[in-house]
């Protein structure tokens, strides 16, 4: 494949050699594959912290959990929103210190809370009383955050309501937390994710105002918030650079919180999207009837070996094959499993060249979030995502 075929994205970022592209066009590949740069990593950890400030950057790790991007954000200094005790022993492995590591996952088992306490790990994020309990047990005197659920429409995909508490109930599980000897040490909150505008934050901040503003008048001598993640990454449409996305979203938080001691972000698919892209293959073009408005592109990937984020179609991946600049079609996408999730882009196909053929080429941009930890060997024993880091 032609390097030049990776030209730079159309979006207000800087223009930065892009060495996972140019591995891709110098290799083969028999199966698909995730080649994923440290040095684009380490840049996007650069130009976010620059324009975060004094927030502490913890990365969240679901995004890609590959060891040598743990190492490589180590080296840089960053902390680590772990989620289960393989992702403690991952940064550990790794060279992590516990003291950089949340537990940010509110529905732990006790097993994994004891671990964690045992590791070294002192922060642990909950959003009921159950969740305060264990943690009391397993975890005596850590610092707890509490978890509060925030409604962000504008983002490409909201907040899931399985993962904070209603606004209303901070101050009884703050209560609760202290009762049980914990630290009360902070709120969190997720806004969703890839909010692409970082004016879509603002409703979002001005929802925690009033809840951190109450947990103080409780008594409650509250250090440190956590604004999440929800940092987008280039997906064809065009969004600002990471530092001065950061940086608006920093000047936000301060208007907001100037009496917050400490201010943690856990970014993950703007640390790591960008610097990958998935090599796949074409394994048929068809039409699966006379009356079929498009082709149907099969390729060796599909929903259960890596794309899972195609679902409802949110993320849609710049896409690059050897005969781009050619006439177009529209096309839809389908893996190589018999399930229904491997359809991918029906209701918005995309436009791919006329010429492509079984055999080319497709290399998915800007997969390097959310594609190894989504892949799995599926009903039909699909291997899972192979993955280079370089």
């Amino acid at each position: 494949m032609n390097a030049t075929a990776f030209g730079a994205p159309r979006v207000a970022t800087p223009i930065f050699a892009d060495r996972a592209a140019a591995y891709i066009a110098a290799h083969a590949f028999d199966r698909p594959t995730l080649v994923v740069s440290r040095d684009r990593v380490a840049m996007q950890y650069e130009q976010l912290q620059s324009g975060l400030g004094r927030a502490a950057i913890h990365y969240a790790m679901r995004a890609n959990p590959a060891p040598e991007v743990i190492e490589t954000l180590v080296s840089m200094g960053a902390g680590f929103e772990v989620m289960s005790r393989r992702d403690i022993e991952l940064c550990l492995s790794r060279g992590a210190d516990p003291d950089t590591m949340c537990f940010g996952n509110t529905l732990k088992c006790a097993s994994d809370i004891a671990f964690a306490y045992a590791a070294g790990i002192r922060l642990f994020a909950a959003d009921c009383s159950d969740e305060l309990h264990k943690i009391a047990v397993h975890a005596p005197g850590v610092r707890v955050l509490v978890q509060v659920l925030v409604e962000n429409p504008m983002a490409d995909m909201p907040p899931s309501r399985s993962f904070g508490c209603r606004p209303s109930d901070v101050p009884e599980l703050m209560d609760i937390a202290r009762d049980l000897g914990l630290v009360t040490y902070g709120l969190s909150f997720l806004g969703g994710s890839q909010i692409r505008d970082s004016a879509d934050w603002y409703p979002v901040l001005d929802q925690i105002v009033p809840v951190w503003h109450a947990v103080r008048e409780a008594g409650h001598d509250v250090q440190l918030l956590n604004i999440g993640g929800g940092f987008p990454a280039f997906y064809g449409k065009s969004i600002r650079s990471p530092r001065a996305y950061a940086a608006d979203v920093m000047a936000a938080v301060e208007a907001r919180f100037a009496d917050v001691a400490q201010i943690m972000a856990t970014p993950g698919r703007a640390l790591v999207a960008e610097a990958g892209h998935i090599v796949a293959e074409v394994v048929t073009v068809c039409r699966k009837s006379e009356n079929d408005l498009h082709r149907w592109v099969g390729l060796n990937i599909g929903h259960s070996s890596g794309l899972a984020e195609t679902d409802g179609e949110a993320i849609r991946y710049p896409l690059v094959t050897d005969h781009d600049g050619t006439d177009t079609g529209p096309c839809v996408l389908s893996g190589p499993t018999s399930e229904a999730s491997d359809v991918m882009y029906q209701k918005r196909p995309v436009k791919l060249p006329l010429g492509l053929a079984r055999g080319d080429r497709v290399v998915i941009r800007n997969a390097g979030a959310y594609t190894v930890n989504t892949s799995w060997a599926g009903s039909d024993f699909i291997p899972p995502l192979d993955v280079i880091v370089i």
